[in-house]
């Protein structure tokens, strides 16, 4: 799987996980027209018509995908991405299409939106956590927050779902806090 393809998948997936509490304070892929401008959004391609069956199965893949990050261990994420490889239908093939290059669809032509993200996103955290990459899967340090991450840094140090929000806001209180004493 290309880097560039795989870290696109899990951006995705990162997005997928944050869509709902606790990571935000509503679910914003609760409808058929939020999850129709996902997937145009994250340029998800080949995904049969949405249903509002579909609605349900996305809220169980995304559950899944969330323990991942929220395992006590990597002993525990190998077990739960395994979990998700074993239930998914995976069939490989290579495309191009729009920006993404030759890369790798693991899922079968025009399947629901939730056998699509199952198996996509399970090969993208299996390559990465085969690569040594399973400590980055994070949650956010910040104070309650509990958006998911992937820590793309150079030395995987990364605390905050953003350096922006979170991070910026841990460093203005121990700055005032600085002043103040």
């Amino acid at each position: 799987m290309l880097v560039q393809h795989r870290n696109h998948v899990l951006d995705t997936l990162t997005l997928l996980v944050n869509s709902c509490p606790p990571a935000s304070d509503t679910d914003t892929l609760q409808d058929i027209p939020a999850i129709e401008k996902f997937i145009k959004e994250r340029t998800i391609t080949e995904v049969e018509k949405l249903t509002t069956f579909e609605i349900g199965q996305l809220q169980v893949v995304r559950n899944q995908f969330r323990a991942i990050f929220t395992a006590p261990d990597d002993k525990t994420k190998v077990s739960l991405v395994n979990g998700l490889l074993n239930s998914a239908r995976i069939t490989p093939r290579l495309v191009e299409h729009d920006h993404l290059g030759v890369h790798f669809h693991y899922f079968p032509p025009y399947a629901s939106l939730s056998e699509h993200l199952a198996s996509d996103c399970s090969m993208a955290l299996a390559t990465l956590i085969d690569s040594g990459g399973a400590d980055r899967l994070r949650v956010c340090s910040g104070k309650n927050c509990s958006r998911v991450f992937v820590d793309y840094s150079r030395n995987a140090s990364r605390t905050y779902c953003s350096s922006k929000t979170c991070g910026a806001r841990v460093h203005a209180a121990a700055y005032r806090k600085r002043k103040s004493a």
